[in-house]
């Protein structure tokens, strides 16, 4: 007993205690430096500027799919290694480059021709899906940088001479060696685009920042948009997937706006309220048949005190009649229908002079109101689902403006002029419309936005460059990423998944952005190879139990462009997911911190498309 109490006192002794608390000290401070260390490298990891290369090919590309931080240190995330098996996906056969699944012209025989049913959507069931790349065509290149791709791209990245030949006296395309040329024509625009479009700011001013966003119906290549945009117009253009090989793929491949779509049966995927002026130049839409439906669902899209503007047919057709191969009196008849429907829509005809013809919708409906004891149809229309445009059956009805208390007030809010617009709270949310979101949530939306772009800048240096003109959002909530990017040469297409708890596209709108209602356990509107960036906030937890998100990734990959980028945010178990499904896909990929360091379990995935192309098929 003696000796174990001689040993406890030696234990006890003053100066062995403070070597103890001397070593503790050190043990603890070695602790310390080792995370603060680690934690550093961690929130320091950057995509270095190989692997995004600004080249035509990728083989200088470091892997970095293999490069996975280390989550286990932060984050107890245990992954399902079965769920984690590597698929190869192969390349789809070269046929397939131009491929759009919803807009296939093989599936589209099946459906009736009345009301452009046949070109509307029809996607293909489950066990028709592609599980397969589509493939580049051979010698394919990076389009030119904008404004240079306005007026060229390369031919072999979109062979078709058909427009070149077809509208050769309208000037559309021309094919000069190995590139297309485009000189700003149309049917319309026998001195250019830029000359017409100063023909309409003769009659209605374009430059002073109260019309931010266009409409086209029926675009063509897309030429009045493109040169709208340096007057700080955004149009958001279409055309159906049609005789004219190809128009929306030219329109995007010149980096202006554009979607595959038709006036047919269902509302067009905006919402109301949407755009400042709705354009048809020879769009050949029938405004004055079917009981007046597509101009009333122009009327819909259109923002009050908005302008709609058309020409080419029956517009001048005293002047045009013959070269239209039309009679006078059809013409004039069907111009009369048009101004009585106009009439009953309660728009004001504004001018008409030469080739063109403007009509204004009012501010509020006041007095439409009233007016409907002189007019019969179309009646306004009850209920309050006129933002609802997603397989939405067109009405023959007007969708209703917002109450105002004076006929001096603008239903819904007056819009600041842009680009004051873009950082002005939106009147839907000052007005409380959209459930949940308030001007100090929207304030809030806004600075995070800008910081997380100041962040994707340093993991991607060529983001603030020109490397990236079409941009996608794939969940833009209230436009925050787009806002975020306006001061660089790109564009965004926003998307709003439909379904979504808050519908804030028409908030984006509001803003001075285009954007658009999309589900994305489907095929989005628009050909292979139209975008360079692609950015999907918590997208796939999203949809991961709505859908396979291996078929949400083969659609990204499809409307990516080769060397294209993804940013991806989720959860570490998700990002998990998608980087094994992105590594079958010839993706190079790595997973970063989020911006706030390295214990959020939200993550950033950056990943790189290859550079390959398709190969002809073998003859037996």
């Amino acid at each position: 007993m003696a000796k174990e109490q001689d040993g406890s006192s030696k234990l006890r002794h003053p100066e062995f205690q403070r070597m103890r608390v001397t070593l503790t000290i050190g043990v603890i401070g070695l602790c310390v430096t080792s995370y603060i260390l680690g934690a550093w490298q961690g929130t320091s990891n950057s995509i270095k500027p190989s692997f995004i290369s600004t080249k035509t090919r990728c083989h200088d590309l470091a892997r970095s799919s293999g490069a996975r931080l280390d989550f286990q240190a932060h984050h107890q995330v245990v992954f399902n290694e079965s769920s984690l098996v590597l698929e190869k996906f192969p390349s789809c056969q070269l046929k397939y480059s131009e491929y759009t699944p919803c807009q296939d012209p093989r599936r589209a025989r099946k459906f009736p021709k009345k009301m452009m049913q046949y070109r509307e959507r029809h996607c293909p069931k489950k066990e028709d899906l592609l599980r397969c790349l589509i493939p580049a065509p051979q010698g394919y290149k990076n389009p030119f940088e904008w404004p240079k791709s306005r007026d060229y791209a390369w031919y072999n990245n979109i062979p078709h001479r058909e427009l070149s030949i077809e509208k050769a006296v309208q000037n559309w395309i021309q094919v000069e060696g190995d590139l297309l040329r485009f000189p700003g024509g149309g049917t319309m625009f026998p001195h250019g685009a830029d000359a017409y479009i100063d023909d309409i700011n003769a009659l209605i001013p374009l430059n002073d920042g109260n019309i931010r966003t266009a409409l086209d119906t029926g675009c063509g290549v897309a030429s009045w948009g493109a040169y709208l945009m340096k007057r700080n117009i955004i149009t958001m253009s279409f055309a159906p997937r049609d005789s004219h090989e190809a128009q929306v793929q030219f329109a995007l491949e010149r980096g202006v706006p554009s979607m595959i779509g038709v006036m047919g049966t269902e509302r067009i995927p905006y919402p109301a309220r949407a755009f400042d002026m709705a354009h048809c130049s020879r769009c050949l839409i029938p405004w004055n048949k079917l009981d007046g439906v597509y101009l009333i669902e122009v009327d819909r899209v259109l923002r009050p005190g908005g302008y709609w503007i058309l020409s080419g047919p029956p517009i001048h057709w005293k002047r045009h009649f013959k070269g239209w191969e039309r009679t006078e009196e059809d013409l004039k008849q069907e111009q009369d229908e048009i101004e009585d429907l106009a009439k009953r829509l309660c728009w004001k005809k504004v001018v008409e002079k030469g080739d063109l013809s403007i009509w204004q919708k009012p501010t509020n409906h006041i007095e439409c109101v009233d007016s409907r004891k002189v007019y019969d149809t179309p009646k306004i229309c009850k209920g309050n689902d006129v933002d609802s445009a997603w397989y939405k059956k067109m009405e023959t009805c007007i969708s209703p403006l917002p109450d105002v208390k004076s006929e001096d007030e603008v239903a819904g809010g007056a819009l600041e002029q842009w680009p004051k617009r873009a950082s002005a709270v939106p009147p839907r949310i000052s007005r409380g419309t959209v459930p949940g979101l308030t001007p100090e949530k929207f304030q809030e939306d806004s600075k995070l936005w800008s910081e997380r772009v100041d962040h994707y800048k340093k993991l991607i240096p060529p983001l603030g460059k020109r490397r990236y003109r079409n941009v996608m959002d794939m969940n833009a909530g209230m436009g925050g990423f787009a806002a975020a990017l306006m001061k660089y040469p790109l564009w965004v297409m926003n998307v709003v998944p439909s379904g979504s708890p808050r519908d804030t596209l028409g908030v984006i709108y509001e803003r001075g952005f285009i954007g658009t209602y999309q589900d994305w356990c489907e095929a989005f509107s628009t050909y292979p190879r139209t975008y360079d960036l692609i950015h999907a906030d918590n997208v796939f937890s999203s949809y991961q139990d709505r859908c396979d998100i291996t078929y949400i990734l083969l659609e990204m990959d499809r409307i990516l462009r080769p060397e294209g980028t993804v940013i991806i945010r989720d959860t570490v178990e998700v990002l998990g997911k998608v980087q094994a499904i992105a590594e079958g896909m010839r993706w190079k990929s790595q997973i970063m911190d989020h911006e706030s360091g390295p214990f959020n379990p939200e993550k950033i995935l950056v990943a790189v498309k290859t550079y390959w192309t398709g190969k002809p098929a073998q003859k037996q």
